[in-house]
């Protein structure tokens, strides 16, 4: 029995100091784990909820232009493309704007631009102007269904709706742009898009593809019909729609046709009529016709893209023969080819565009009739994503039409130049 005790009495000693060492050594080497738990009476802190001027951003940019190297025609002008074309030209502040925007709640968006280098007369330079004061009003959170009201750009026309800091050419083309000048005015629009194309209208903006940002897959609204700040004069408002839709195409390639329309009463007013010039009362009261409709396609430069445009339809024109204001039919459009190239962190994109154009323009004195035809090639630069140089060279034959010139040609080339800095 006492030999028995002292086996056992061994056994379990040299168990004892097996497991002590297999403990000794597991614990050398596994990681220890430390959970802190929260110190007592410790208070969890909440994320703040961001004040609505919180989630307002500040974005803008600013055109520096000259057009007059290598100059053959001083007296050929654009009133409605760039004052400071021609004689008396030199270097100008086209455009200098700044832009307050951002989601305040889930179901409103604001978007406010002014824009200090408007112009007030061929004397007056960089006062300040409002463009857009527009409240987007969402139906549900995923913005599919949505309001704007406000002043925003009327939704006709592709290069119309495309923001001068991303268009290729210094100026717009003078078919659709005669629709209506500085592209907007007050309205109710309402715009459906999808949310797979709200991203895909985003990554074409961000990705530098010169897109338009979300304007719809499908628009409708009304507006005064005036144009941008000024007031509504005949109590009766345009009526516009457009549908657009960027089609996915081989997984990468994007195609974007588009249509629209929009029809309305145009008032020229009586500040705008020379005198000797006939109008009969009824339009100087109720307005002209004023009717368009136009197509549009567009392949996003990847690195090849081309852009076209053309629009049919009818609006106040004075008539040489009559020497009056009248309703006359109007035509013309667009067509432009690019090709995108990325040089390290730079960007460079060659692009041809030639446009015509025979109709009035509603908006300068007169309603003047016009015939264009205009040739641009150029490129545009990017330096840096703040830093963007154009270079683009005009060869222009435009005719004017009205009570002071009958058939005022001017024709010539110029080579334009422009600096744009984005901040």
């Amino acid at each position: 029995m006492r030999a028995i005790l002292v086996a056992g009495l061994a056994t379990g000693l040299f168990f004892s100091e097996e497991t002590k060492a297999q403990t000794t050594d597991s614990t050398a080497k596994a990681t220890p784990v430390v959970v802190q738990q929260p110190a007592p009476n410790a208070v969890q802190e909440t994320p703040k909820k961001k004040a609505w001027y919180d989630r307002i951003s500040l974005r803008g940019y600013a055109q520096v232009r000259y057009n007059r190297l290598l100059e053959t025609n001083p007296n050929l002008k654009c009133d409605q493309c760039d004052k400071s074309l021609g004689d008396g030209g030199g270097l100008f502040l086209r455009r200098g704007r700044l832009i307050f925007s951002g989601d305040v709640s889930d179901r409103l968006y604001i978007y406010i631009q002014p824009d200090f280098a408007s112009s007030a007369s061929s004397n007056t330079l960089h006062f300040f102007q409002l463009r857009d004061a527009y409240f987007d009003v969402s139906l549900d959170k995923n913005k599919v269904y949505r309001f704007r009201v406000g002043q925003s750009k009327i939704p006709y026309g592709f290069e119309n709706l495309q923001s001068s800091s991303n268009r290729l050419a210094l100026d717009r083309n003078d078919a659709l742009n005669s629709a209506i000048a500085n592209e907007r005015d007050l309205g109710i629009f309402f715009y459906w898009t999808p949310e797979a194309i709200q991203e895909r209208f985003k990554l074409l903006t961000d990705a530098g593809l010169k897109g338009t940002g979300n304007y719809g897959v499908f628009g409708i609204g009304i507006y005064n019909g005036q144009t941008a700040n000024k007031p509504e004069v005949n109590s009766t408002q345009h009526v516009v729609a457009r549908l657009s839709y960027p089609l996915l195409v081989g997984g990468k390639q994007i195609i974007e046709p588009g249509i629209q329309a929009y029809t309305g009463k145009y008032v020229v007013t009586p500040d705008q009529v020379s005198s000797g010039v006939g109008i009969e009362e009824k339009y100087l009261k109720d307005g002209f016709d004023d009717q368009r409709l136009a197509a549009s396609v567009v392949v996003y430069p990847q690195p090849f893209g081309f852009q076209a445009e053309y629009n049919v339809g009818r609006g106040p024109e004075f008539n040489l023969e009559s020497n009056a204001i009248e309703v006359q039919n109007l035509h013309g459009g667009y067509a432009q080819a690019m090709y995108r190239k990325e040089v390290g962190s730079q960007v460079l994109i060659p692009f041809v565009k030639v446009q015509h154009y025979e109709g009035g323009k509603k908006h300068e004195r007169d309603a003047p009739g016009y015939s264009v035809y205009e040739t641009e090639i150029g490129v545009e630069w990017l330096v840096h994503k703040s830093v963007e140089l154009t270079a683009d060279y005009s060869i222009g034959d435009r005719t004017i039409r009205n009570a002071q010139n009958f058939d005022n040609r001017q024709y010539g080339n110029r080579l334009r130049l422009q600096a744009q800095f984005n901040f």
